[in-house]
């Protein structure tokens, strides 16, 4: 990805060239009515911004970080939607209806259907529009799914660089619009505050830049479209009750638009929602902590030789259940959403690597330096020194074993079992579960403008991408392109119609 890392911050210097004007032409700008103010200029905010501007609406783009793209940069721009030109060239046959229930099969109608029902009307258009507009994606795809329970029909597409590729398309529209002046936009800006009329409706926004200073922006319409808020575990633990295990996030997700949107009258809902990704091993024990590798726990790619056990030593889960999902609520049950692969050598030695990327060579040398890999000689000692329960993870594995040998069920349904783990030495790896999205936002009717309680909406306030919630579309549960696919939808649908530009 260097290479691409180099080209994005090319094409990003070229808007910070356009948006590094001096305090007079600033102050300047504050003197402006804008016909919409953009906060947050990511996978939501620029299609917001892009198609305001191409109905003729004076916009101010306004991003905190000093490059376009947000979390773009670090996605892997994963989306769907049905009736594609990417389908139709492979004879797929898909409907808006057909994908609305695989969504809510997969996460159990979890998710806000009428807000999913706007996504899926939409999603295929807006994918035919990026590919007009260049958007290439790889040559087998679509596909049912790849790292999450796939759906019935192929709609699942990923481009060729992940989110960069759909920043690709967005930039040059973006600079272009920048340079006929339909557009302005401030880089390295906060949005601090929202201005507010005696009436409780928005009009416009304060802002502070890198230097402190503060001017204010006078527009019809604000659209909160700053990300969530996985980048900040005060405010994540807060709103999901759980802790923010892993620091993975983008930087700037630190939750500024929940906190305009709700100091505005608007209320957030949805952290109930969170759902844990598996097979996290964490730099260390503080929380949040960097991500040191990555075991994927995916069946439908690598079939499991290890057993899972929770923090006492004990199983909870058919580790081969083709289910993703079924995995994942299985984590999320456990003390901390922790779990420990537990194997022995003849299965390191014979098993595809468990961590992508590894050979059973690096797990020995990381079982002797680093604290989540352990390897001792005996179980009990491997218990101890991994913080299980001895008598119950010697339980565990005698009871696979013993299964296995003599031919019997699998108390949990388990079918693949190559080895019994019996030869020395024997290896833990302690995984945590986690997530990069915030499932808590703002909530929003489907005007995508933002509501009070009462479900009255907040006049000339919208919201859209992230500050929303993951969960609004994802429900509890990880489905496939349900984070890209409606920030980008949802995004073209405000610039496009929703938002009032008279």
């Amino acid at each position: 990805m260097k290479l691409t890392k180099r080209e994005f911050l090319i094409n990003s210097a070229k808007l910070l060239a356009l948006s590094s004007l001096p305090l007079s032409t600033r102050l300047a700008l504050g003197n402006q009515h804008w016909d919409v103010i953009v906060v947050g200029a990511g996978t939501a905010g620029l299609p917001t911004a892009l198609f305001a501007s191409q109905r003729g609406a004076r916009v101010l783009l306004v991003e905190k970080a000093a490059a376009l793209g947000g979390t773009l940069y670090l996605s892997t721009g994963q989306i769907a939607g049905a009736g594609t030109v990417f389908q139709d060239s492979k004879g797929i046959k898909d409907t808006p209806e057909d994908h609305f229930d695989d969504i809510m099969r997969i996460n159990g109608n979890t998710s806000d259907p009428e807000l999913t029902r706007l996504l899926v009307n939409h999603a295929g258009s807006t994918i035919n529009w990026l590919a007009a507009n260049g958007y290439q994606i790889f040559e087998d795809h679509p596909v049912t799914g790849i790292g999450h329970d796939h759906f019935k029909t192929a709609r699942y597409l990923q481009g060729l660089e992940g989110g960069i590729s759909i920043l690709k398309v967005l930039n040059p529209m973006i600079q272009d619009t920048i340079q006929r002046g339909s557009m302005s936009l401030l880089l390295n800006t906060g949005v601090v505050d929202l201005m507010q009329a005696k009436d409780a409706s928005i009009k416009g926004v304060i802002v502070e830049d890198e230097d402190g200073r503060k001017v204010q922006y006078e527009g019809n319409n604000t659209v909160l479209a700053s990300g969530g808020c996985a980048s900040n575990p005060h405010l994540f633990e807060e709103l999901h009750k759980v802790p923010l295990y892993c620091q993975i996030a983008y930087p700037f997700s630190q939750g500024a638009g929940l906190v305009l949107g709700q100091a505005a009258g608007g209320y957030i809902h949805g952290g109930e929602k969170y759902a844990s990704l598996p097979g996290a091993i964490l730099a260390d024990d503080k929380y949040p902590s960097p991500m040191y590798a990555h075991a994927p726990l995916y069946t439908p790619k690598r079939q499991p030789w290890e057993i899972l056990v929770n923090s006492q030593g004990e199983r909870f889960v058919q580790e081969d259940h083709p289910s993703i999902d079924h995995i994942e609520r299985g984590i999320l049950k456990q003390p901390g959403h922790r779990h420990w692969a537990i194997f022995d050598q003849k299965i390191l030695d014979k098993s595809p690597p468990i961590i992508t990327g590894w050979n059973s060579d690096r797990i020995v040398t990381e079982s002797k330096k680093h604290t989540m890999f352990k390897s001792e000689n005996d179980l009990i000692t491997l218990a101890v020194k991994s913080g299980l329960s001895p008598r119950k993870l010697l339980a565990s594995v005698d009871q696979f074993n013993r299964n296995l040998i003599y031919n019997r069920e699998d108390p949990f349904g388990r079918t693949h079992r190559p080895l019994p783990i019996a030869k020395p030495p024997f290896y833990s790896i302690r995984m945590q579960g986690w997530t990069l999205c915030s499932f808590a936002g703002l909530a929003v009717n489907s005007k995508l403008e933002v509501i009070k309680p009462n479900l009255e909406p907040i006049k000339n306030l919208y919201a859209v991408g992230e500050v929303i919630g993951a969960g609004t579309t994802l429900g509890n549960a990880y489905v496939n392109g349900m984070l890209v696919t409606p920030a980008i939808t949802f995004g073209r649908l405000l610039g496009e119609r929703i938002l009032p530009l008279s």
